[in-house]
């Protein structure tokens, strides 16, 4: 390794132990924070927790709008001859809308919430999943601040529960239970906000909670190579059989590196690492810098299988698990291998042995033992948050013919079983057009992704970057189709129309009208070109 680990540690060691003089703002919060628990005070402070204004907030709470208000302000998508898909966009925003709960006082929360949809309490990684597509809503409500409980709830030492009860307030975990956190992806939410929004006032609120919690994680799940380490609630996917059978698939860490804990960690480094250039704050977070390097450097050595071509958990022995799960496309997010690795792991895509089944995509490869038809939760099971990872890292990559391949039949399946049973689901079979076993419904909840995401951003292929002034328009689509009343930056509004055509070949023939000045990245099957789009309306 080139990375001096020892140095690197040392460096958190005492950032850590320095921590515990560093002067904390809120001393009231804390005192309430640490004289409720059971237990005697071990915490270290964190410097970036004593920023976190989160902890302070007064409390905000309003009501959420009616659904016929949202229909005059939310983003209004057409596809001609597809008006069942309309239907399920609008319905994933009527039972969404239902789902906002304002919180009790006694809560601690400091904002009204779209709810996790599961059992009343709010969970980290559902949380940010969720803000994805309700971010198209902001012009409504305020749906980004749901992660603002989650700052509020953050620990001195920078720990932030990842699922929180809804009613109280209260973690549902001690922040050294193995399942107590995870997975980190929050940052992930607030990127995609600010490339919509551009909220550099947000930015500037959200770093230093997101540098606290991503250091403690570095110094309160990681193995002492560096690498890091979680469980099957940790990472979201509860039961996939993935540690060693004498431990317990759900609660133990198993002694493992866990791939997916690592990838995900190395993916939120690279956007705190962006956050702090934007805020200038890059000298604070150098530390950051020697961990990206390690990180890539340790899950291409040691967690990836060139014969395979697949990444792998690491046993305590040395040895890679078999076990292909869908975490390893978390590598699509964190930059980390070559481009001939990452073909060889997007092929596995392609595979009907592995995760090419008739729903794509399926949470366990198909060739693994416990695999279900039925999906059985994580065993299988079709989960609308882990094919929009898969999707959107496709994208990223520009993979893009097989990013609208699985977003067509992803969107197809969700799209056949709403029409069955007039609502959605925890998550779907991958071998039929059906809920997975024991799946809940109305949930929305995180299967607000296919109708509203997967559809803007994928199928229609309408992008934004509002920092770099940019709209990219990837046309896929024969049929004539758009949005009105896209929302961009502090108050821009867009309408886009593409005409319908005879082939994907043939240039698209567009009508955008704009009341910002931005630049069009336009591409389609037959070519691609740089347009300028001017306030008002544009034909090209």
């Amino acid at each position: 390794m080139k990375t001096n680990r020892r140095n690197f540690l040392k460096a958190g060691a005492v950032a850590g132990t320095s921590l515990i003089c560093s002067p904390v703002l809120g001393a009231s919060e804390e005192k309430k924070q640490i004289y409720k628990l059971p237990y005697k005070n071990t915490y270290i402070k964190n410097s970036f927790v004593a920023e976190n204004d989160f902890r302070r907030d007064t409390p905000n709470f309003i009501n959420a709008p009616s659904f016929e208000k949202a229909k005059e302000i939310l983003p209004a998508p057409f596809w001609k001859g597809n008006q069942d898909a309309i239907d399920m966009y609008w319905k994933a925003w009527e039972i969404g809308i239902k789902n906002i709960r304002k919180p009790s006082e006694e809560s601690g929360f400091v904002s009204t919430y779209i709810d996790t949809a599961y059992n009343g309490n709010i969970f980290m990684w559902d949380s940010a999943f969720i803000t994805m597509f309700a971010r198209y809503g902001s012009r409504l409500f305020p749906f980004q601040k749901t992660l603002d409980n989650f700052y509020a709830k953050q620990h001195l030492d920078g720990f932030i529960c990842r699922e929180i009860k809804g009613d109280t307030g209260e973690d549902c975990f001690h922040r050294y239970d193995p399942v107590s956190t995870g997975p980190n992806i929050i940052p992930l939410s607030e990127l995609e906000y600010y490339k919509q929004f551009g909220d550099g006032e947000r930015v500037n609120k959200i770093f230093p909670a997101l540098a606290a919690f991503s250091r403690w994680l570095r110094l309160n799940r990681t193995w002492r190579d560096g690498s890091y380490w979680t469980s099957g609630w940790g990472t979201g996917m509860d039961n996939q059989p993935r540690v060693p059978k004498k431990y317990n698939m759900i609660y133990s860490h198993g002694h493992m590196v866990w791939l997916d804990a690592c990838l995900q960690q190395l993916m939120v480094d690279r956007i705190l690492l962006q956050f702090g250039f934007v805020l200038e704050r890059w000298q604070e977070i150098e530390d950051i810098e020697d961990e990206i390097g390690f990180l890539t450097e340790y899950i291409k050595e040691q967690l990836w299988d060139d014969q395979s071509g697949f990444l792998y958990d690491l046993y305590a022995d040395g040895s890679l698990s078999t076990l292909k799960s869908i975490g390893a496309y978390w590598a699509l997010h964190a930059d980390v291998l070559d481009k001939p690795q990452l073909d060889k792991l997007v092929e596995h895509l392609k595979d009907s042995a592995t995760f090419n089944r008739k729903f794509p995509v399926p949470s366990l490869s198909a060739d693994h033992e416990k695999y279900q038809a039925d999906g059985r939760y994580w065993q299988g099971g079709v989960w609308a948050p882990a094919n929009f990872m898969v999707i959107k890292g496709l994208q990223k990559n520009d993979y893009n013919d097989l990013a609208f391949d699985i977003a067509k039949r992803h969107f197809s399946q969700i799209l056949e079983v709403f029409k069955d049973t007039g609502t959605f689901w925890e998550y779907y079979a991958p071998e039929s057009p059906a809920p997975g076993l024991l799946a809940r419904p109305d949930f929305v909840g995180w299967t607000g992704l296919p109708p509203i995401s997967v559809l803007i951003e994928v199928l229609f292929g309408i992008n934004c970057d509002f920092g770099k002034k940019t709209i990219d328009w990837n046309i896929n689509l024969l049929e004539e189709h758009g949005i009105e009343r896209y929302p961009i930056g502090d108050n821009g509004l867009l309408s886009f129309k593409c005409f319908a055509r005879q082939s994907a070949d043939e240039k698209p023939k567009l009508e955008i009208t704009s009341n910002i000045a931005l630049k069009l990245k336009l591409n389609w099957q037959g070519g691609n070109e740089e347009l300028n789009i001017i306030k008002g309306i544009n034909r090209f």
